[in-house]
C-alpha cells in the first residue's frame, strides 16, 4: 500500500527541497574558501576556531569564506579551495575559470598543528604571494635563519667529531 495525503506530500517535498538546497549550496561558495576539518572527539572545535579567527582576522575580504567542518577519527586539516585561470586561453574567448584544492596543513602529515604565522603563510603564499604580513613575515625569517645557524653549527660540530676521531686513530 502506497502513502497518499499530507505525509507522502512532505516527504516528496523534503526531498524535492534537498536536492534544491544542494544545488543552490554549490553555487553559493565564495572562494577562496578555507575548511577546517576537526574532530569532534578529541575536543578540537576551540582550536579550529582560533585558527579560523586568526585567518579571518588577517585576510579579512580577502577570503571567501572560512568553514568549521566537524568529523571524528582524529583528523585535522586545513584546505584551501581558489580560483585558478588557465594560462592559455584563446584571444577574444571568455576562459573559464576552475577551482584548484590546496591541503595547507593535515595533522598526521606534518605532525601536530600549525603555528599561526606559518599557516598565515601558506595561505598567503597561495592567495596573495606578494602580500607583506608584517610581524608574521618577520618572526619567520627569524626562525629561518635560526634554524640556518643551528643547521651550520651541528655541520661544524660533526666536522670537528670526524676530525678528532682521524687524529686518534694517528695515535
Amino acid at each position: 500500500m502506497t502513502e497518499s495525503g499530507p505525509a507522502a506530500t512532505a516527504a516528496d517535498s523534503a526531498a524535492a527541497s534537498t536536492s534544491t538546497l544542494e544545488t543552490t549550496a554549490l553555487q553559493r561558495v565564495h572562494l577562496p574558501r578555507i575548511a577546517i576539518q576537526f574532530c569532534t572527539q578529541c575536543r578540537w572545535m576551540l582550536r579550529a576556531a582560533y585558527f579560523a579567527q586568526e585567518l579571518l582576522s588577517t585576510f579579512g575580504t580577502d577570503l571567501g569564506e572560512v568553514a568549521l567542518i566537524p568529523v571524528t577519527g582524529g583528523i585535522f586539516t586545513i584546505t584551501l579551495w581558489h580560483a585558478v585561470q588557465p594560462e592559455s586561453s584563446a584571444a577574444g574567448h571568455e576562459s573559464s575559470v576552475s577551482t584548484q584544492e590546496t591541503l595547507l596543513w593535515d595533522r598526521k602529515r606534518d605532525g601536530g598543528f600549525p603555528e599561526v604565522k606559518v599557516l598565515k603563510s601558506r595561505v598567503r603564499n597561495v592567495i596573495a604571494p606578494n602580500r607583506d604580513l608584517g610581524h608574521t613575515d618577520r618572526a619567520l625569517k627569524k626562525d629561518e635563519q635560526q634554524d640556518a645557524e643551528k643547521q651550520t653549527e651541528l655541520q661544524e660540530e660533526n666536522r670537528m667529531k670526524k676530525k678528532e676521531k682521524d687524529c686518534e686513530d694517528c695515535l
